[in-house]
């Protein structure tokens, strides 16, 4: 049995690779807008879910991982900002102040009747930052792509002060729960093996 990452995120990717794990990728192309919801845990638990099952009959022999992010901040939930006006006004917003970075992970062996859907809350504090470096950070694309319009690992984290919780929950996979659900599912195997 390998592991299948039902994601095109190569940030997810590289965290897996980098803990020695070198998982199937496959992208799972759920319409994320088919989930409303406006409590940030229901959403990312069942967003990783659909993105893993959506991926789960394509490969019935292997565990699937699913992911999803978000970021809460002062009521809202903030996926990627849809374009770079928004992802402005967002990011006046946040400066300075505090948002929670929650991960959704979903583990689905068909062939086993498997399914695990646990997430992960850590807390952001972003930096108090000028309107330009905001304006020039959105520029760089990287935020467009990002949950909560913002890549820890990248541009990002020079606006970051710190974090409380997990560091690899914001990058996208909360590495220390991936490993307790592998234990749960009795696939620990998975981390010593690298598949």
């Amino acid at each position: 049995m390998s592991l299948v990452l039902a994601s095109a995120s190569p940030a997810r990717l590289q965290l897996l690779q980098r803990a020695g794990i070198n998982p199937i990728v496959c992208k799972s192309g759920f319409d994320e807008s088919q989930v409303q919801e406006d409590d940030p845990t229901v959403l990312v638990k069942e967003l990783a879910f659909c993105k893993a099952k959506a991926v789960a009959e394509q490969y019935p022999e292997h565990l699937i991982l699913g992911c999803d992010s978000v970021l809460a901040f002062a009521g809202e939930i903030y996926g990627k900002p849809e374009n770079e006006t928004l992802a402005i006004a967002q990011w006046q917003k946040m400066r300075g102040k505090k948002g929670e970075l929650y991960t959704g992970h979903a583990l689905i062996n068909l062939s086993h009747n498997q399914q695990l859907i646990r997430y992960r809350v850590t807390d952001v504090y972003f930096s108090n930052i000028s309107d330009r470096a905001i304006t020039d950070y959105v520029a760089t694309g990287e935020p467009l792509c990002c949950a909560g319009g913002f890549a820890l690992e990248g541009r990002g984290g020079l606006f970051v002060d710190k974090i409380e919780g997990c560091y690899s929950n914001v990058i996208g996979l909360s590495l220390p729960l991936f490993r307790e659900m592998l234990a749960d599912l009795d696939c620990s195997h998975l981390i010593s093996s690298g598949y």
